[in-house]
């Protein structure tokens, strides 16, 4: 099966045609997003500030990107464990988010979550931050640099492999491996 090439941002249309389980290369901007920059989003929800970035139309990548080699935009950029963020990612996609890049099943708290908001969860290839950081064309610290690696820095990236993880009807490929 060859991969759907998808750009992002993700047209609700596109989002809908997709399938757990669909094989697709990512194209377009994304911003990192772990553990510590999650916890500073909602520090700044909950007192009223306004973020340096909007979470409308974006696309998290759940990865912090290592400082790149001579003539790379970055260096190893591997997806982190998606789970981590489960507290956080039902009010994110309640937020506009339009979907994450991350590593391993979500709960069923973010699959309804998903599922409510009409987006989609892309599982990139875990232990390949190379890979993943060769599909790095920018890299641009956008907010909360003293978080240094765990910071939101804004990717363009190219033909990042992946799979739909779990799809706008909240179908995931955990789930269906599992049965």
């Amino acid at each position: 099966m060859f991969p759907k090439r998808l750009s992002l941002p993700l047209s609700a249309e596109t989002v809908r045609s997709l399938r757990a389980g669909d094989i697709v290369t990512l194209s377009g901007e994304v911003l990192t997003c772990r553990d510590e920059a999650h916890k500073r989003i909602f520090e700044y929800l909950e007192k009223g500030i306004d973020l340096p970035f909007e979470i409308e139309g974006a696309t998290f990548f759940y990865a912090g990107p290592c400082p790149p080699r001579p003539g790379k935009a970055c260096g190893s950029c591997g997806p982190t464990t998606s789970a981590r963020m489960d507290s956080f990612a039902p009010r994110l996609y309640g937020l506009g988010l339009a979907g994450v890049i991350g590593k391993g099943e979500v709960s069923p708290e973010v699959r309804e979550a998903i599922k409510r908001s009409g987006r989609c969860y892309f599982a990139a290839i875990g232990g390949a931050g190379a890979l993943c950081g060769n599909a790095v064309v920018s890299c641009e610290c956008v907010a909360f640099p003293d978080l240094l690696s765990e910071a939101v820095y804004k990717l363009v990236i190219k033909d990042l492999p992946s799979v739909v993880a779990v799809d706008s009807g909240g179908r995931s490929v955990y789930a269906d491996a599992r049965t």
